[in-house]
C-alpha cells in the first residue's frame, strides 16, 4: 500500500518540520523515493514528470551520503556558486519539492472532485504547479496525455486502496506534506534565491 508508506514518512518529516529541527536530507530523499510510483499510475501524462522527479530524487539519496541536511545542501551549492546550475542538488531539491506539491494538488482536486474522471483534477493540478516552468511543447504534450489518464478506480486498484482508505490516506499527505514543502520555501526565500525558476 504505497499510499500508507508515502502518509508514515511524510508524518514524520512533517514532525520534524514542526520541531523545528533540520531536516535531514536522508530521510527526505528516503520519503521522496515513495512518491515516484503515483506519478508511474497517472500514466503518459505524467512520464515526463516520473522521470524527471525519479532522477532528482536519485541525485538527492546519492548527494545524502555526503551531505547531512536540506540546509546544508543549499548552502554549499551557495558557496560552490552553482546554485541555478543544471544538476546541482539546491535545482534538483526545488524540483523535488515541485513534484510533492503536484501530487498534494492532485489529491486536493481529486478529494473535491464528483465522479470517476482524473482529467479535471490532474488538469488543475498540472495548471497550478507545473506549467508556469514548462515551455509550450511540454505543456501541449501533458494536455493530450490527459486523455489517457486512469480512472479514479483504475488509479485506487494500482495503489491497492479503496475509496474509504484512500481518502484518509491521501488527506494524511495534503496535511503531512504542507509544512515540508513550506520549510523548503523557506530555505529558499531565507537565502534569496527565489522558487520562480
Amino acid at each position: 500500500k504505497p499510499l500508507a508508506k508515502i502518509s508514515e514518512l511524510f508524518k514524520e518529516l512533517a514532525a520534524t518540520v514542526n520541531s523545528e529541527a533540520a531536516v535531514e536530507l536522508a530521510a527526505f530523499s528516503r520519503a521522496c523515493s515513495h512518491v515516484s510510483p503515483l506519478f508511474g499510475c497517472l500514466g503518459i501524462a505524467f512520464k515526463f514528470a516520473e522521470m524527471d522527479y525519479v532522477a532528482k530524487v536519485d541525485d538527492l539519496a546519492e548527494a545524502s551520503k555526503s551531505i547531512l541536511t536540506l540546509q546544508s545542501v543549499i548552502d554549499r551549492d551557495i558557496e560552490g556558486n552553482c546554485v541555478r546550475k543544471a544538476g546541482s542538488h539546491t535545482r534538483n531539491l526545488l524540483r523535488v519539492k515541485r513534484g510533492l506539491d503536484m501530487v498534494r494538488v492532485l489529491f486536493e482536486q481529486i478529494l473535491a472532485a464528483e465522479g470517476n474522471s482524473l482529467k479535471d483534477p490532474a488538469s488543475k493540478a498540472y495548471a497550478q504547479v507545473f506549467a508556469p516552468h514548462h515551455g509550450w511543447a511540454i505543456r501541449k504534450a501533458v494536455a493530450a496525455g490527459m486523455y489517457a489518464l486512469p480512472t479514479r478506480a483504475q488509479l485506487l486498484r494500482k495503489l491497492n486502496e479503496d475509496e474509504t482508505s484512500a481518502r484518509i490516506q491521501m488527506q494524511n499527505y495534503i496535511t503531512t506534506s504542507a509544512p515540508v514543502i513550506l520549510y523548503i520555501d523557506k530555505l529558499f526565500l531565507s537565502r534569496e534565491l527565489g522558487i520562480d525558476w
